[in-house]
């Protein structure tokens, strides 16, 4: 398989979870397309030096993070609650409940720590925990506490903004 059509597979695979990655790192449409878009030039420009030793998805994950913490770095962003905060406040008269629901658990999302934030977005796209354990450099058992600890986080977020 030639270099493009290999590209082209690994894309479709992977981009809309690279998306909701790049989204739960900036809460923005458009700056998680910039970056996921970012990340695939990168994967295209490594391509050939991927050398097998973990799922591509693995590799593509952490170039993603990566790449999403150095836009984090470059932007310097200040209070992710404003940004977040600014994001619903502008899509709140065209989205539905369910959009609304989906843009509060994102809003509580954004204000986990960034290990965490990695962690849980991989849980929502459905990311087998032993691929999750890899990117995340912690071990099986841990790491299934460490989602149970975040799960109950943002229960207590979520319920908290929902009283305001």
């Amino acid at each position: 398989m030639n270099k493009e059509a290999l590209f082209k597979e690994i894309f479709q695979a992977n981009s809309r979870k690279i998306y909701h990655l790049c989204y739960g790192y900036t809460g923005d449409d458009d700056s998680a397309n910039d970056l996921m878009q970012e990340t695939f030039m990168k994967v295209w420009q490594n391509l050939d030096k991927f050398r097998n030793q973990a799922l591509i998805s693995t590799w593509i994950y952490r170039i993603a993070v990566n790449t999403c913490l150095s836009y984090l770095r470059v932007e310097k962003r200040q209070a992710k609650d404003e940004l977040t905060d600014n994001i619903i406040e502008n899509k709140s008269e065209e989205i539905s409940d369910k959009d609304e629901q989906v843009a509060s658990l994102y809003k509580c999302i954004s204000q986990l720590e960034e290990n965490e934030r990695l962690i849980i977005t991989m849980v929502l796209d459905e990311i087998p925990y032993p691929e999750i354990a890899q990117i995340s450099g912690i071990s099986d058992g841990n790491l299934r506490v460490k989602i149970h600890r975040i799960k109950q986080k943002l229960t207590e977020l979520y319920n908290k903004n929902e009283r305001f």
